[in-house]
């Protein structure tokens, strides 16, 4: 017979792993006197990746701990945030966000039963709620509203009203789902404490928040559906998580913004409550870890080596996904997922010889265009008008980039500044010495010829995804072919706006942390 947890056991599987923990003292009330109502909800937009697996292994917990637990499809939400999922999308995104959560579920041995879903539209529009969103508008100033939303809520040059309202009805969700606390993670912070503020002029209760760390993405930053080199897809195949494991950032002893090791840290570790490293007997054999400290000091220390690290995290992660892809291995499935997720990215080059065939889709998310820092330069020892740079984009090891930028900016201006690199240029040799990369600047149009290197975001990290704005969720070409001149035909609408904000028909190069500009240059091309 399962033996029942007290109320210390049960705030222990509660609370562990978590960041941050909003009302102790009422959660520890409530656990002592009966069963804690919780919600986790989750925005129906880009397809949820492997880092969903930290909320899952939470609900998890929730269970065990017997608390009563809703999930949440939060689609009207979706469509509020700038139109993240358009309305005519939003039905399609909903049901592939059920399928795909439940088979994440049960890959983890979650009963579904023991829990209750609910979609944001069964309550959202009604009479009572949408009377309650306009009580909460006119005591809710603009200040707190955009406050609120700064980190979960796209930020864009000119934001819609929708985003503003974003907040507000996040709280109201605590009221009509009739629970005791709300789980998210670490970034919806500043919407918990704006709940908390609010509610209570409504005449609701305050509710207890649970926070969990946010997961860095493959290449450091935070792993966002909108940034594919930074997630991996749930339903990726396994040659394609191979390929971003492989580019994943994993240097030797580098125990921070380590992507992977990140990733067994909050997602492997709490799910099995051991990793084990696969080696060949030559390098010491398989060794299993029971605690993730022991895992990162034996990395640190190099007794791990990355590339023994990513083939285990390859190998754990498949055995997670396995029944996922399984899952949605069926005509109705497939057709769903095609169907919520229309490709942005590229259209299959004719065959040699065809006639009349489909354009070519030339689109920004073609481009891999990254946050670089210049870590060397130096002048090209056969050509003064050249540098010879090295800039970290994120990898193993840095790129070698061959710039021309002698005589518009001077040396020590450009060491250990951060730069916007495009990636997937193929190589070329620019007088001797193999280029691997170009830097974009900014150019005037006029006489004298004056050229700035891009500026990402103060903040930004090397090898963080530079987008288009509205073009975020297509995957880049592994390389670009010259023969095709994408990029080309791209450059011809690269502008510099008159706020100095790089462009592509007029809408933003952004990074997740904002947009990226040039220091005056207003007007300007760029190449």
């Amino acid at each position: 017979m399962e033996t029942v947890p007290g109320p210390q056991e049960k705030y222990r599987l509660i609370t562990r792993n978590l960041q941050e923990v909003l009302g102790e003292d009422k959660l520890m009330a409530i656990l002592k006197e009966r069963e804690l109502k919780i919600y986790w909800g989750t925005a129906t937009t880009g397809k949820p990746h492997v880092a969903y697996f930290v909320p899952m292994s939470k609900i998890a917990d929730f269970l065990k701990a017997g608390c009563e637990v809703t999930i949440l499809f939060a689609d009207l939400h979706a469509y509020l945030d700038n139109m993240k999922a358009p309305w005519e999308l939003l039905e399609l995104r909903t049901r592939y966000y059920e399928n795909v959560i439940k088979a994440m579920l049960e890959s983890i041995g979650v009963p579904l039963d023991k829990l209750k879903f609910i979609r944001g539209t069964d309550y959202q529009l009604s009479r009572e709620y949408t009377l309650d969103v306009y009580r909460l508008s006119s005591v809710v100033t603009q200040h707190d509203a955009k406050k609120a939303g700064a980190e979960v809520v796209k930020q864009v040059e000119h934001p819609l009203l929708s985003g503003l309202l974003y907040p507000g009805l996040q709280a109201l969700d605590e009221e009509y789902l009739k629970v005791d606390a709300q789980f998210g993670g670490v970034d919806q912070r500043k919407i918990f404490t704006f709940a908390e503020k609010y509610l209570p002029s409504l005449g609701y209760a305050k509710r207890i928040h649970l926070m969990n760390p946010m997961v860095p993405g493959l290449t450091g930053s935070k792993m966002s559906s909108s940034e594919e080199d930074s997630k991996i897809d749930l339903l990726d195949r396994k040659e394609d998580v191979k390929k971003k494991l492989k580019k994943a950032f994993c240097e030797p002893g580098n125990v921070e913004n380590n992507g992977v090791l990140s990733f067994i840290k909050h997602v492997l570790f709490p799910l099995k409550s051991e990793f084990v490293v696969l080696r060949e007997e030559k390098w010491g054999g398989n060794k299993t870890y029971t605690d993730y400290e022991a895992l990162e000091k034996d990395f640190a220390e190099q007794v791990v080596h990355p590339g023994d690290l990513k083939n285990s995290v390859e190998v754990a992660l498949n055995k997670l996904l396995d029944p996922i892809r399984e899952k949605f291995n069926t005509p109705e499935l497939k057709q769903l997922t095609n169907s919520a997720y229309p490709s942005l990215s590229k259209a299959k080059p004719a065959e040699k010889g065809t006639k009349n065939s489909e354009p070519e889709n030339v689109v920004p998310s073609r481009l891999d265009i990254r946050v670089g820092k210049v870590l060397s330069v130096e002048k090209h020892p056969d050509a003064d008008s050249l540098y010879v740079e090295k800039i970290d984009v994120g990898e193993p090891e840095p790129r070698t980039v061959v710039s021309g930028l002698v005589q518009f900016v001077p040396k020590e201006q450009l060491q250990d500044r951060l730069v916007v690199l495009l990636c997937n240029l193929k190589p070329q040799k620019m007088r001797g010495v193999e280029s691997q990369g170009m830097v974009l600047c900014a150019s005037s149009m006029g006489e004298p010829r004056q050229v700035e290197p891009l500026d990402p975001p103060d903040g930004c990290c090397a090898g963080e995804r530079v987008y288009v704005e509205g073009y975020e969720s297509g995957e880049p070409d592994d390389e670009l072919k010259p023969k095709k001149k994408v990029f080309e035909k791209l450059q011809a609408d690269f502008r510099i706006s008159e706020d100095c904000v790089a462009q592509w028909k007029q809408r933003n190069f952004l990074t997740k942390l904002g947009q990226v500009s040039c220091k005056s240059l207003k007007g300007g091309s760029i190449s």
